[in-house]
């Protein structure tokens, strides 16, 4: 049941950061572009789930039990992270008939959250390899 406690208490975290980063980024660029938010949101939560995976792997330079680890990966950034707001994005650009918008928040996300992930993992093996 810790266990539980210990995810729901991190996506808490995460659905509060993902909130005020969008809302900050919103009133940085205002609402020209209202989807740029989720796909910075998603791509530094793609980074941030690499750079922890790795660190805190078992050849990682960080020690971190197994809970903490879910505490962080499955809570923190599964509730920063935001899939079903991306595609609740792309669907209404698709129905606005913005296509090439709907096009390039699926194909930006994939390839920009990918290449986050695996330069948060690149990040992680320097920083385990400087010991």
């Amino acid at each position: 049941m810790q266990l539980y406690f210990l995810i729901a208490l991190g996506g808490a975290l995460g659905s509060v950061l993902r909130y005020a980063f969008n809302g900050a980024i919103a009133s940085y660029l205002g609402n020209s572009v209202p989807w740029l938010g989720i796909v910075i949101v998603n791509i530094t939560g793609s980074f941030l789930i690499g750079l922890i995976y790795t660190l805190t792997g078992p050849e990682g330079r960080w020690f971190a039990s197994a809970n903490t680890r879910l505490f962080l990966m499955t809570g923190i950034c599964g509730g920063y992270t935001t899939f079903s707001s991306f595609s609740l994005n792309t669907l209404t650009l698709a129905r606005d008939g913005q296509w090439l918008y709907a096009g390039f928040n699926v194909v930006g996300s994939v390839v920009l959250c990918l290449t986050a992930v695996w330069l948060g993992h690149v990040a992680a093996e320097y920083f385990n390899a400087t010991r």
